[in-house]
């Protein structure tokens, strides 16, 4: 290991990353098994804190973990082709800009059933309208999908 080893802490502070996420990490194959010290702690090296600066930025890209397995497979062998690699950045810009359609139409829903809202008793509140009766809508853009960003 070159350069001084590093705990799971130390890592995690320098990368900001939380702990149980770096053992996550681990058990899943995105980070290397650690070296362990005499007591069992884990010890990392420099190398350690730039994979898990990848993997966050990889992740608040949008990237699944499996692209990001993938993107990391391809890093590891510069001798590759990039064109995986920019197929992979192509299909989540797709993928974003999707999200983005979607939470557009989901805004502009919520916009309008706002403006339907002429406040008084609950009984005749269009916004709980509109929420109990999916006809209401003017689009079915905002439909019973994964919009988690």
């Amino acid at each position: 290991m070159r350069g001084k080893p590093m705990t799971i802490g130390r890592i995690s502070k320098a990368a900001g990353v939380k702990v149980t996420t770096i053992r996550y990490y681990e058990s899943i194959g995105l980070m290397g098994t650690p070296d362990r010290s005499e007591s069992g702690q884990r010890l990392y090296g420099p190398d350690a804190v730039e994979r898990l600066s990848f993997i966050r930025h990889a992740r608040d890209l949008g990237f699944s973990v499996d692209s990001i397995r993938d993107l990391i497979a391809l890093q590891t062998t510069p001798q590759a082709d990039c064109a995986a690699i920019d197929a992979a950045a192509r299909r989540q810009l797709a993928n974003v800009g999707e999200r983005i359609a979607r939470l557009r139409a989901l805004e502009g829903e919520l916009e309008r059933m706002v403006r339907s809202c002429e406040g008084g008793a609950v009984a005749t509140c269009a916004v709980l309208a509109s929420l109990a009766d999916h006809d209401q809508c003017a689009s079915d853009d905002h439909g019973p999908r994964d919009i988690a960003l």
